[in-house]
């Protein structure tokens, strides 16, 4: 049957030679600038009439998808998070990007086509992740980096609608904040001050600066004459390949001349992020003793000295890495004989006595880093245990919250 003659961009159906009704819908221009026409193939004019007309309404509500190659979920996260994701997301982010894709996602649903991928294939995918021993917090971190790269495959056209978005998210509760007792934090900097850099600590447990805060601080970030400590950067984790060729037989991170290909530090973005604290006196006598010391071990290292201006060092003046930083943590705990726990439980801790201490709410969050959006949800989340501790006196924590020993007059 010979096809009736359409005006240009038409669609058109027609009964081929195979005895099959086919059908042809232009819906779009391909990448070389030639019309996108579709086709389908059914066995009866109805179906065929049908199937034409359901791409018409794609194509005119915009939800037609692009040509071209067929994605598995597979070659897709894997284009997503290293030729998309990793151009525009920070270290840290596309780290945790890195373990869900390569480590989760991949391996349990990396075989099916991208458009064939249903809601219930993640659900039952977050069971067997949990019902394997991952924590909800880690199924929840993969539910939200495949919503990330599959809402990029709807933005360029491989999907029309993302599953994600349908199905349920594993259920994730709120995290338990265990801060550390007035006696605790006291035993605990008893004992850092037996130890090198018992300033870190003293900063985490007073101001309730994260990690890389406190590793990407430098000395001109703190004003003496003011008593203030601004924050302006964090350290980030060291990134390593081999030095040797891959001849050691090790992975990266332990290869005898291993390489850091990641930058030391980034800027803080957020405006609430980068901010000014207020240094009690007798924190800012412990980093001027701290300054001291250090100077002696440049002193000792002599040429071996890399200056590159941090206040939290290695002996040899390069920045301390946050690994060597929590197993510092862990052991300082064990030794002053605390409960184990986070490093961030230090900061937790930092939150709650400010709390208690009726400190007004704009301080705590300008104090703590935390952006307007988030400030109300995270105050929320320590009211509950200011009556745990309320016995404890305001004078008792502002007095006795960090005995500092004599400090010697600075040269």
């Amino acid at each position: 049957m010979a096809k009736s003659r359409q005006p240009n961009g038409a669609s058109s159906i027609y009964l081929g030679k195979d005895g099959k009704w086919h059908g042809y819908v232009t819906v779009g221009v391909k990448d070389d600038g030639k019309p996108d026409r579709r086709h389908v193939k059914r066995k009866t004019r109805a179906d065929a009439t049908k199937a034409v007309r359901e791409l018409e309404r794609q194509r005119d509500s915009g939800n037609v998808l692009k040509t071209g190659q067929t994605w598995t979920l597979a070659a897709w996260l894997t284009h997503w998070v290293e030729n998309i994701a990793a151009l525009h997301v920070s270290e840290n982010t596309i780290d945790g990007y890195r373990v869900a894709v390569y480590h989760h996602l991949i391996p349990g649903l990396g075989a099916h086509r991208l458009e064939k991928l249903e809601p219930e294939h993640l659900e039952r995918f977050y069971k067997r992740m949990q019902e394997n021993g991952s924590s909800p917090g880690t199924a929840h971190q993969v539910h939200r980096t495949v919503r990330a790269a599959l809402n990029e495959a709807v933005r360029r056209r491989h999907l029309t609608l993302n599953p994600v978005s349908i199905a349920k998210a594993p259920r994730l509760e709120e995290e338990e904040v265990e801060p550390y007792t007035v006696e605790e934090v006291q035993r605990l900097l008893d004992e850092a001050n037996r130890q090198r850099h018992s300033a870190r600590w003293v900063i985490a447990l007073a101001l309730g600066l994260r990690q890389g805060e406190v590793l990407g601080l430098k000395w001109t970030d703190i004003d003496f004459d003011l008593g203030v400590l601004v924050v302006r950067r964090g350290r980030l984790r060291p990134r390593y390949q081999h030095g040797c060729g891959d001849r050691c037989g090790r992975k990266p991170g332990y290869c005898p001349q291993k390489i850091n290909t990641r930058r030391e530090t980034k800027d803080t973005k957020s405006r609430a992020g980068r901010r000014a604290i207020g240094v009690p006196g007798p924190l800012l006598a412990l980093l001027l003793r701290h300054r001291s010391e250090q100077e002696q071990e440049r002193q000792a290292a002599a040429d071996l000295w890399v200056e590159k201006g941090y206040v939290f060092t290695s002996p040899t003046g390069e920045p301390l890495s946050p690994n060597t930083d929590h197993h510092q943590w862990k052991a300082l705990l064990k030794t002053a004989g605390l409960r184990t726990g986070r490093l961030h439980d230090a900061r937790h801790t930092a939150a709650t006595v400010l709390l208690i201490l009726g400190v007004p709410d704009t301080v705590v969050d300008a104090i703590m880093g935390w952006e307007p959006g988030k400030s109300a949800r995270m105050r929320r989340r320590y009211q509950h245990l200011t009556n745990r501790v309320l016995t404890d006196t305001a004078d008792k924590i502002g007095g006795l919250l960090w005995p500092l020993p004599e400090v010697p007059p600075v040269a």
